[in-house]
Parts: structure tokens; sequence; C-alpha cells
């Protein structure tokens, strides 16, 4: 038995991973490699259409995978490459084939399937047990899921369940609508799993906010604390911030220029008067409580 389960070869899936802009996907993707210890490094599939050497393109992408794994080639072949917005990467009618995103989905087919690549300086890399996991936004692809809904009826054990189980298959993307948004067979191909994120609510935007170990309030706490400054931020105020990122529709990453325009008068203000020890903010819309005490004369 031992001997079949040695015989087996395992084999990797890459991953797709479609959402909005600041749902997390390139931090799912870090913390992945963070937990696994392998090295990991990003590439945009826009700059990747941008350029006429594709192939030197993708050469450096493994290059800086190797300089993550400090030279160690078999650290590098498990590696992550995670490439941001293939979304871009659709097909577009009159554009030239050298430059299309179509020519750079068939550049990316033999790494992300898996093979021996040689680099400039003479070395090999394997990315036959590399990861790919690919990211965009794919902007108008619910159109195309709305249109292909081929579910209509389904009749379980558990009858209550039966719509839960109906939007599920609905929800799901098939490799057809990914074709049909723009992607060519080949590179979808290649692309086994893929699993959307949804928008943040509220309350996972406000536990951003406070909950990480390095979460932006922490942040200010820490540096203000540096001058002996107190910062306090009432509750309300953090839901005021995330409804504010909400509207905004950036996701995450509207937060620090949210938080840090609401910071900047007190920034200016603790360095300028020594006597501050408290800052309380009670309202993303009104002016922070500075609370003073008046230096000892010597």
């Amino acid at each position: 038995a031992n001997a079949a389960v040695d015989s087996v070869e395992l084999t990797k899936s890459n991953i797709l991973l479609i959402g909005p802009t600041g749902t997390g996907k390139t931090l799912l993707c870090d913390t992945l490699a963070r937990i696994l210890d392998v090295p990991f490094v990003t590439a945009d599939a826009t700059s990747l259409a941008q350029t006429q050497f594709v192939g030197d393109e993708i050469e450096a992408i493994l290059h800086r995978l190797l300089d993550r794994a400090n030279g160690d080639i078999e650290r590098a072949q498990r590696g992550i490459v995670f490439v941001d917005e293939v979304d871009k990467l659709k097909a577009i009618g009159g554009q030239a084939r050298a430059t299309s995103g179509e020519s750079v989905q068939h550049a990316l087919l033999k790494i992300m399937e898996g093979a021996p690549v040689r680099l400039k300086d003479g070395r090999h890399i394997d990315t036959t047990n590399v990861l790919f996991i690919c990211g965009g936004a794919f902007v108008g692809l619910d159109h195309i899921l709305t249109r292909t809904h081929t579910f209509g009826f389904i009749s379980t054990a558990a009858g209550d369940d039966d719509q839960k189980i109906l939007e599920r298959l609905n929800a799901r993307v098939k490799p057809t609508d990914l074709l049909e948004f723009g992607l060519i067979p080949e590179f979808a191909g290649r692309l086994p799993i893929v699993t959307r994120l949804h928008d943040l609510s509220q309350d996972m935007l406000v536990r951003i906010l406070t909950e990480p170990k390095n979460a932006i309030y922490r942040q200010f706490r820490a540096m203000l604390a540096v001058d002996g400054v107190d910062l306090q931020i009432a509750p309300d105020v953090f839901r005021q911030m995330a409804e504010l990122a909400i509207e905004y529709k950036a996701g995450a990453r509207s937060l620090r220029g949210i938080f840090e325009e609401m910071m900047t008068d007190v920034m200016y203000a603790v360095p300028d008067n020594p006597g501050i020890r408290r800052v309380v903010i009670r309202s993303l819309f009104e002016r922070a409580e500075i609370a003073t005490v008046n230096p000892e004369k010597g």
C-alpha cells in the first residue's frame, strides 16, 4: 500500500481569485506564503501587456522569485507567484497580436503548466511545483453569469436547502464564462480552481481598522505614545470610516487615506505642543478633543 502511495505523483492546481479591488487578494496570497514559509512574488499583468518583450518580463518574475529564496533554486521551485489584474489580458478586437493581452496569456501558458526555464545567468528553474495564483476584478463578469444561469430547479432530500444549493451552483464561475469574458481556453484551463471574493462589509472594515496586530489604529497609537500622547477613538468613528470606504468603492485600500486625513491636524499639533497628553476623537466629522497639561516650571 505504501509503495502504491509513493508512486503517485502529486500535481499543483493553479488558482484564479475573482473579486473587487481592496478585498485582500494580494494579502491573502502573501499570508499563505508566510504560513507555508515559501518565497512569494507578485506580478502585474498590465505591465506584461505593455511590453514587447514578454519573455524577458516573465524571466524577471522568476529571477525575483529566486532572489526571495536567497538563491536557493530548490526553495524557489516551491514558491508562489501572484499575477494580478489578469482580467486586463482579455482579447480586444483590432489590437496588434504582439502587444495584445492574448499574447501575454499564451506566453504564460508554459510556466503555469510547469517547465524548466533557462535564466540569463545559465541557471534553470523548474516551475512544475511553483503555484500560480491569478487575480482580477473581472468587471462585467456578473452580467455574463446572469445570462448563463443553467440551473433553474434542483431537488434534494433536504428540501429547505434547495434554494441555497441552487444559488451556489448559479454563482459558480464556469470555464465558458471566462472564455466569453475574453480569456483564451488554454489559459482558463490552467486555472482549475476558481474562487470569488465578495465586497467587504462594514463590520469587516471595522475589524480591519482595529483588530490586526499592525492595524492602522494601533500604528497611530504607537506613534503618538512615543510623545507620551494617548489616542482614543470612539467606536462610532470606525463605523463612519467603514461607511466612507464602502462609498469610495475601493475596499480596504481606502481606509488608510481616510484615517490619515482624520489624523492630519493631530499629527501637526502634537510636535508643536509638548503638553498634549490625550487626543479623543468622537466623530469623523468633528475636530479632535485635545487634553493638555501645563509643563512644570523649573
